[in-house]
């Protein structure tokens, strides 16, 4: 039987994607890695620490972010993702537009990671399928500037999952193989608290769709508001908590800010759930 894989890395374990915020308006860093050599520097770092997969964003998505113009959000990214790429890391491109994601392609990266599911350009399918990247493909309800205000589902697992068989079903209609595509439901994206609950409760409602689960949860304010309204760099032991519990539910891909905290947590974790 031939090894599942997704940017040909096994599955056979959970995959560690890092998180690189080369922007200076994060929830969660608040700018950090900003500075172009800040930003080489703290990938580097991750993949020291375990990281299988370093994501590259130049553009916040937080709840109320401003939209960047794409020429800077290239000028942010393109240095980076090919500083990183020349040591042979797998870089992941984090970007809604068709633009970036091919001059982050161009400049080496081997995974897009965007937060529309390609419907945010109507250039990104083309884009991708003619590059035969991987792709990553998260559920959002609304846009960043308005996603938090009120969002409501009948049924959110219900509903996501067959949004994102729908985002499947078109970026294999344009070329795009199945074995390539990840599905991320989008914590906190246009999502309750009790939403995001249950979307993690339920994760391996989204295993029989023939791609790997991405969960990104790290330092999110819903872990915030379920303990003691903590500050994100706070939130490292919420966000273990929740990735502990998704790849007990199926995650095949941690999107995560604290690394080596996760991988240690994860090593754990995958020992004890396989001891006889």
């Amino acid at each position: 039987m031939t090894e599942q894989t997704f940017a040909g890395l096994a599955l056979s374990h959970p995959l560690i994607m890092g998180i690189v915020n080369v922007t200076p308006d994060s929830f969660s860093d608040g700018g950090d890695a900003y500075q172009m050599d800040d930003a080489i520097a703290h990938g580097l770092l991750q993949i020291d620490q375990g990281a299988h997969i370093v994501d590259i964003g130049g553009e916040s998505t937080r709840p109320g972010a401003a939209p960047v113009p794409e020429a800077e959000e290239i000028a942010r990214v393109v240095p980076v993702v090919k500083a990183l790429a020349d040591t042979g890391a797998v870089v992941s491109i984090d970007t809604r537009h068709a633009n970036v994601m091919q001059a982050a392609i161009d400049a080496g990266a081997k995974i897009v990671n965007d937060v529309t599911a390609l419907e945010g350009d109507p250039r990104s399918l083309e884009v991708v399928a003619k590059a035969g990247v991987s792709l990553c493909l998260m559920h959002m309800q609304g846009e960043p500037q308005t996603m938090q205000k009120n969002p409501t589902y009948g049924d959110v697992v219900a509903e996501i999952r067959d949004y994102l068989n729908a985002r499947v079903a078109a970026c294999e209609a344009a070329g795009i193989d199945r074995s390539e595509i990840a599905i991320d439901p989008g914590i906190g994206f246009g999502k309750t608290i009790d939403h995001n609950l249950t979307l993690v409760n339920e994760l391996d409602a989204f295993g029989d769709m023939g791609c790997p689960v991405l969960l990104g949860l790290s330092r999110k304010s819903f872990i915030a508001r379920l303990s003691r309204g903590e500050e994100p760099k706070d939130r490292m032991p919420g966000s273990l908590a929740g990735a502990l519990a998704g790849v007990a539910r199926g995650a095949s891909i941690l999107r995560v800010h604290d690394v080596a905290d996760t991988c240690q947590a994860v090593a754990v974790w995958q020992a004890i759930s396989q001891a006889e």
